[in-house]
């Protein structure tokens, strides 16, 4: 039996599954990789090695008509993964425009740290904004044999609907996607340490001041150097673009990443709680600014109260590997 759809919403359809053997994944994703492929539907299966492996054998000769791949080939940050589905249904899209397409997406949750486990979480309450003009069912399983229990009760709180076997069911726990954003926010730090830099406009100046500390901190080429450049740029465009018009700038190392703070006791006027998620051909719009900075960074957190603005971003000391990595990835993702 093939899970019904029970959301009264006609665009994205966004599902939790919570698993706990290999018999209920199954009963969970066959069906619903089959209705896909019954019904013309691109199907993208996105899992760990043994579950494909599982989904792979029961379905048989049908599997060749599906897209398998490992969870890292999405992207190895949650921007990165929010991209790369909504790629994924343009891609499609482009060719039969009425077309829904499937996704099964099962995030790793194995080794990660707090503030990264947060970010992934963030995201899937993002995907409820980010692709709600799309046509994509989506479920995201869940194993409760590797994930921790906080996880999973988050699941429920990020998911409009569970997946129970064969039946869908509402997610009694929940919440909107924005005020689930804000009980994530991770604190950011009171003041800067040292090469505090000030600004006032001055954009070309600040990507020079950037460039020059940061090539001593990250162990990478000049191109990883120059794409952090680019990102604390466009952060500055975006604080330019909101009318602030002062700001400090200062650098650090902190745990293998270089982390650029941007400060201004000017407020923002409002923080979208999803700031660098839509690309910016999303809707054919521009985006919200902070696009490119959220796919190059390792994390981006924007905040703002009474007392002024915030922008963090870090990025990898040893950046230029894991961009060759994951821009070989994506490649052969999307060839």
């Amino acid at each position: 039996m093939i899970p019904l759809r029970v959301s009264a919403q006609p665009a994205f359809l966004h599902q939790g599954c919570i698993y706990g053997s290999d018999s209920e994944f199954l009963a969970m994703a066959v069906p619903f990789v089959l209705g896909g492929l019954h019904a013309g539907e691109p199907v993208l299966v996105a899992t760990t090695p043994a579950n494909l492996d599982l989904l792979h054998d029961e379905i048989g000769q049908d599997a060749a008509e599906v897209d398998y791949v490992e969870p890292e080939h999405l992207g190895m940050r949650p921007p990165q993964r929010a991209t790369a589905i909504h790629r994924y249904w343009s891609r499609h899209q482009s060719s039969t425009p009425a077309r829904a397409v499937r996704v099964l997406a099962e995030p790793e949750w194995t080794g990660r740290s707090a503030r990264e486990v947060s970010a992934w979480q963030r995201m899937e309450a993002a995907l409820n904004v980010v692709l709600a003009d799309t046509r994509i069912w989506m479920i995201c399983p869940y194993d409760t044999r590797t994930v921790n229990a906080g996880i999973v009760d988050d699941a429920r709180r990020t998911h409009p609907e569970c997946v129970v076997g064969h039946r869908v069911e509402p997610s009694s726990l929940f919440v909107r996607p924005e005020e689930f954003a804000r009980s994530h926010v991770e604190p950011l730090p009171q003041g800067p340490a040292e090469g505090l830099f000030r600004f006032e406009g001055d954009l070309t100046a600040v990507r020079r001041y950037v460039l020059r500390a940061a090539a001593s901190l990250l162990r990478s080429d000049d191109a990883a150097t120059g794409m952090f450049g680019i990102a604390v740029g466009e952060a500055i465009a975006y604080l330019d673009s909101q009318g602030i018009e002062r700001a400090a700038v200062w650098l650090r190392p902190a745990a293998d990443r270089v982390v650029c703070t941007l400060h201004s006791d000017q407020p923002l006027t409002c923080v979208p709680p999803f700031l660098g998620y839509r690309p910016p051909d999303a809707t054919r719009e521009p985006g919200d600014g902070l696009w490119l900075t959220n796919q190059i960074c390792e994390w981006l957190d924007v905040t703002s109260d009474a007392s002024g603005c915030t922008i963090e971003l870090a990025m990898p000391g040893d950046t230029a590997g894991e961009m060759k990595r994951a821009e070989s990835k994506r490649l052969a993702f999307e060839a």
